[in-house]
This record gives structure tokens, sequence and C-alpha cells, in this order.
């Protein structure tokens, strides 16, 4: 099997911290990119606390993505997270290398994901996970968004 070409994802390595926005309230955020059985695999983990909001109590969100090249040659990413949820994301670059996307698999009746990073000014990342729903699975809107700066 090849080895990945894990070049466009220089500028994600690291540790990172942020804040942001979205659905879900204001929070405070932490990722960290880094590579696994011999760079074979990439792996992000990343932990969230939102604020609380009229509807809801504040909560922690954690999650891990395991990305690596399948068995065709197409960049994948396998999405976990402590609510339960497992999203396939297949991983594009559509502008040089500032810019990384990850969307999910269209299914019928049920929403889809999308997933951005764009490379900002020096130690700066935008992120942007967006979601569209069951039946329109180009319709995304941004549930969570925000700027993380290298720790």
């Amino acid at each position: 099997m090849a080895m990945p070409n894990w070049d466009r994802w220089q500028f994600l390595f690291g540790e990172w911290v942020g804040e942001g926005g979205g659905q879900q309230g204001q929070g405070g955020a932490t990722m960290l990119y880094q590579f696994d059985l011999q760079q074979q695999i990439l792996l992000r983990s990343s932990h969230m606390d939102f604020t609380a909001t009229e509807d809801q109590p504040a909560f922690a969100h954690d999650d891990l993505t395991v990305v690596y090249l399948d068995e065709v040659g197409i960049m994948r990413g396998r999405y976990y997270d402590n609510e339960g949820h497992i999203i396939q994301y297949v991983v594009s670059f559509p502008q040089d290398n500032d810019t990384i996307v990850f969307v999910s698999d269209p299914l019928p009746a049920a929403p889809r994901f999308r997933n951005t990073y764009l490379k900002g000014e020096a130690g700066k990342v935008t992120t942007r996970f967006e979601i569209a729903p069951p039946g329109s699975p180009d319709g995304f809107s941004v549930y969570v968004k925000g700027v993380v700066r290298r720790k």
C-alpha cells in the first residue's frame, strides 16, 4: 500500500487552542493533529466546552478523526465522538495548500456534514462545521465555527 502524502496537511500539525460559536453557543476548544502508525494515518482529536444557552446547559464535546488513504487512493476521514456519532468523510483540497475539506457521503434520509479548515495568518486556522438537512445534501448551514491558534 502506498504511503499517504501529508504535504498539504503541514499547516495543521501540532496543538491548537481557540474559541468559536454557532448554534450551540460560544465555547473554547483544543485540537491536536499528529501522526500514528509510522505516518500511515493522521489523528485529529479535539475537545470543546460550550457555554449554556437558553435552550441547553453547558456541555463538553470530544471527538477523534482517523485520516487515511483508502485502498484505491482516496483520502478519507473516519470520525467518532462522545455522543455516539460515526461519520465517514472524503477529504479534498480545493484551494491549493490553504484549505482542507471533509465532506460526508450523502445518505438518504440522513443529514450530511462538511468540516473545513482554512489556513489563516501566521499560526491561525479558521474552522467551520456545517450540516445539510436530510433530502438537501448540498444545503449546508454553519453549525459551529471559530478560529484556532497554534499553542
